[in-house]
């Protein structure tokens, strides 16, 4: 019997995370494109500076809907034309607000590129902003909201956010609003925060993806050249801060069969020199089915089907106003979520006392740093990636120099890092489920007031 020749791996190819080519238009654009050959779908991510912390009070969630409604229809194309204008491109446009701004997503074939541009500039420029359609965007939003507020993890972190940031803070509520403040958002109030925000001298596009035989900066310029707007105005963000003091929150839940854990406080950002340490160090409490969380909590007591320990980056700018948030979530039985939170404890503390072992050290740099080449394999990721660093006031080297920092962190100091990320007397608890049946052993554990909201 013949086989056919069994595939043999390819020379090891030195890997870099590619570097940007920038460029400012006459308008005040900022424009950064990268060359990746064989890239046939092209990225954009465009970057506004329209963040949360501006919407106007009693408007929660007026940036979400802006940037929904900037495909529902333009100057030039009502919603259905501009729909099918982006699937004769074989295009997808897609936009969301954070706390740092608003972000719109276009992938396109690159035999579709100028097309689509035009699309985006038009979704840029002249959005129609429509009383009908601004009325069925907001109407899906607030059909979205019982249900992310049915989901125990959206809940928890809506309960978490409440607890830990200062009362009247933007960052303590929903980032696209509640019920009572979408209600209240009209097309006049989506054409307001447009008209304050969004101008080409405070937006940022990137674009990535195999420009072979094309001039990207040409095209961003013929698409998004003639975009005017006035000067940008200066706004100061308020810093982050948060009350990270010990105690438990429980969103009572009768009768659910499982406890929802979110764990958390606020701690260092992209801009901190402890950041590639912290990193380093949180993956190897709970960044994989092979850390310390899992191994205790789903491999040997079976309480759950995984925990996973993180950081997410709030805000980040230079001058020192942003955070992370560093977080520790999962979900336990009902009946076992005394003990969960007893052994996640433990956990904590032997980590605080023996510190991480090399073994653990080198295997989350292998992991982090070994598998970066695949994380990045489409343009899409890459653009994210840039558009990330654009957002949170980074060099364009970032990403690259970070690789080389985890490569270069020793053991003590992804341990030092990861401790003080998560003292184990410095963290809020949330916990979504039946407090009747959870709230005597978890006040037992000691590890703080607990407070018993409705679900």
């Amino acid at each position: 019997m013949d086989f056919h020749p069994q595939p043999q791996a390819g020379r090891p190819r030195p890997w870099a995370f590619p570097q940007p080519e920038r460029a400012t238009l006459s308008n005040g654009l900022t424009l950064l494109h990268c060359h990746r050959p064989g890239q046939q779908v092209i990225a954009v991510e465009v970057q506004l500076t329209a963040p949360l912390e501006a919407e106007p009070a009693g408007l929660d969630g007026v940036a979400t809907i802006m940037a929904r409604a900037l495909s529902e229809g333009t100057a030039k194309h009502d919603a259905e034309q501009f729909a099918a204008e982006l699937e004769r491109c074989g295009a997808t446009l897609d936009a969301g607000a954070d706390h740092a701004g608003v972000r719109v997503s276009l992938e396109v074939p690159v035999s579709r590129l100028p097309q689509a541009l035009e699309l985006l500039a038009d979704a840029l420029r002249t959005p129609a902003f429509t009383e009908a359609e601004v009325e069925r965007t907001v109407a899906n939003r607030l059909d979205e909201i019982p249900h992310e507020l049915a989901n125990p993890a959206r809940r928890a972190a809506i309960a978490l956010s409440d607890a830990l940031y200062p009362a009247g803070a933007r960052i303590s509520r929903p980032r696209q609003g509640t019920e009572e403040t979408v209600a209240r958002i009209d097309a006049g109030a989506v054409r307001a925060f447009y008209d304050a925000h969004v101008r080409p001298s405070t937006a940022t596009v990137v674009a990535v993806g195999d420009f072979t035989g094309l001039d990207p900066e040409a095209l961003i310029a013929e698409a998004l050249g003639g975009w005017q707007g006035t000067a940008a105005e200066s706004y100061a963000l308020t810093p982050i801060t948060a009350d990270d003091s010990g105690r438990v929150v429980i969103v009572d839940r009768p009768g659910a069969v499982q406890t929802q854990l979110l764990l958390g406080r606020i701690g260092a950002d992209r801009h901190d020199a402890v950041w590639g340490a912290q990193v380093l160090g949180i993956y190897c409490l709970g960044g994989t089915l092979t850390s310390r969380l899992d191994r205790v909590l789903r491999e040997e007591k079976g309480y759950t089907y995984g925990v996973r320990a993180y950081s997410h980056v709030l805000r980040s700018a230079q001058d020192g106003s942003g955070a992370a948030l560093l977080g520790i979530a999962g979900s336990v039985a009902t009946e076992v979520t005394g003990a969960a939170l007893t052994d996640l404890w433990q956990v904590l503390r032997t980590l605080a006392a023996e510190g991480l072992t090399e073994e653990e050290r080198d295997f989350a740099v292998q992991n982090l740093v070994g598998v970066a080449p695949l994380r990045f394999e489409t343009a899409a990721a890459v653009a994210g990636t840039l558009a990330d660093q654009v957002e949170q006031e980074l060099p364009d080297d970032f990403q690259g120099n970070l690789y080389a920092r985890l490569v270069e962190t020793g053991t003590v100091e992804a341990t030092a890092a990861v401790v003080n990320a998560f003292p184990v007397d410095r963290l809020v608890t949330v916990l979504v489920g039946d407090a009747e049946k959870i709230g005597e052993e978890v006040r037992a554990l000691g590890i703080g007031e607990v407070t018993v909201v409705t679900g």
